[in-house]
């Protein structure tokens, strides 16, 4: 084994997650074709972009206020105090059109796409057909025959289309030329009443309504990857008129102190939001990750993963585990994390003892007033109010070379304005959506 890479227990995975600590690297982004940039891209770089990451095979704007004017922080303070206008353009929307939208989708899906309004959404999961999740989109329905899937980060077109061989559903399968942007905030309602009158303060959450702005096409959704008050903005031909959006936009937010920021990972780990190929991948069963209640109990239709799933269930209520990990939330000492973990910094069970386990996603809250984070420890050891040991890098340490405490604890860690799916399901009793 190599000495820098740590012999946690990874024997449920055929790609083990890389833990070697390489810390960050000095190396720039090089900018060409073979990635696509978004209809947004050159407004982001107006706005102050300075450094981007790839999502779906998309450039993706990641930070606006540089380290020495305060950071990824400043960018928080106006997310939870004011409003804040997101490029998400790498949320490639794919549709899924035909007389058996419904019937495909559901087949694809998890939850039951039969209960889907028209110009409503969910937050669902497709699967393999090993039960791993190949990604946790926001599934759109606009018409009783159409369906956006609003992608998290990996590609999920071609297995749709894959699944799809041979016509098996009589549907059309194909990435559309509609890019949204997010407008999250305590004050993202005013805001966009200003663009769209009353009517949108009267959206409820995963609810759509179709709209324009001037005289551009659009799609609203009460959604977002923030836990505050927020909204998506579906621009269609959005290769053509993302000026349009984007500069109204900008207009209508001058008197509510509108700022361009990046996506607020630091309010998502709060929210106990997943970020896909961070938090979980094709490998990690949702039963491992907390979305165990988007494994129906009472949908009957056939669905990829189905079998998987529902056996693993069943191993799980006996006692038997079909996994090594478990992702749970910590809070942890150091000092504050204030920007993006460039490792999945190893976790003890004590102050001296080996690693067992790895932290995904960490930030400081400002409002908790320590360090949190989600990651995977052994499952014999993700009872809330275990006390674990994270080793951070130096910057963070309180002692150079020596682990910090932390402590299993409930997630959110935050409450959303719209608290999601699994908190209401949990607050009625429930385990399983429908």
């Amino acid at each position: 084994m190599n000495a820098n890479f740590p012999s946690i227990n990874q024997s449920d995975r055929t790609v083990p997650i890389n833990l070697r600590q390489s810390g960050p690297t000095p190396v720039e982004m090089l900018i060409d074709t073979r990635v696509r940039k978004s209809p947004y891209w050159h407004l982001s770089m107006e706005a102050g972009c300075w450094r981007a990451s790839i999502y779906n095979r998309m450039y993706h704007p990641r930070g606006y206020v540089r380290p020495e004017d305060g950071g990824m922080m400043v960018e928080y303070d106006a997310l939870v105090n004011h409003v804040t206008l997101w490029n998400v353009a790498v949320e490639r929307q794919i549709q899924v059109k035909g007389p058996e939208a419904e019937a495909f989708v559901n087949f694809v899906i998890t939850r039951d796409a039969s209960k889907i309004p028209v110009m409503r959404a969910r937050y669902v999961i497709l699967c393999n057909e090993s039960g791993g999740i190949l990604n946790d989109p926001v599934l759109l329905r606009v018409a009783e025959d159409e369906f956006w899937f609003s992608l998290s980060d990996s590609d999920l077109e071609l297995w749709l289309q894959g699944v799809n061989v041979g016509g098996r559903f009589d549907v059309e399968i194909q990435e559309i030329d509609v890019a949204p942007v997010q407008i999250q905030g305590p004050k993202s309602v005013g805001l966009m009443v200003d663009l769209f009158g009353d009517e949108v303060a009267e959206l409820p959450p995963y609810g759509l309504m179709a709209s324009d702005i001037s005289g551009r096409e659009v799609v609203i959704s009460q959604t977002g990857f923030s836990g505050e008050k927020g909204y998506e903005i579906y621009l269609y031909d959005a290769s053509q008129h993302a000026e349009v959006l984007w500069n109204a936009v900008l207009e209508a937010g001058e008197k509510h102190q509108l700022a361009v920021v990046a996506p607020a990972h630091h309010r998502r780990i709060a929210a106990g939001i997943l970020s896909w190929g961070q938090d979980m991948d094709q490998e990690v069963l949702p039963f491992q990750v907390n979305l165990s209640y988007q494994v129906p109990r009472q949908k009957e239709a056939d669905y990829i993963g189905k079998s998987a799933l529902e056996s693993a269930r069943a191993q799980i209520e006996a006692g038997s585990y079909p996994f090594t990990h478990q992702l749970v939330g910590m809070i942890m000492g150091g000092a504050p994390i204030d920007d993006y973990a460039p490792d999945f910094w190893l976790i003890s069970t004590s102050s001296d003892g080996e690693p067992v386990g790895y932290v995904t996603s960490p930030w400081y809250s400002p409002e908790i007033g320590q360090n949190i984070a989600m990651g995977y420890v052994p499952v014999e050891h993700a009872e809330l109010g275990t006390e674990l040991w994270v080793h951070l890098p130096e910057q963070y340490a309180d002692v150079p070379g020596s682990p910090v405490a932390a402590e299993i604890v409930e997630m959110p860690f935050r409450e959303s304005v719209n608290p999601n799916q699994r908190e209401i399901l949990r607050g009625k009793g429930m385990d399983a959506a429908i």
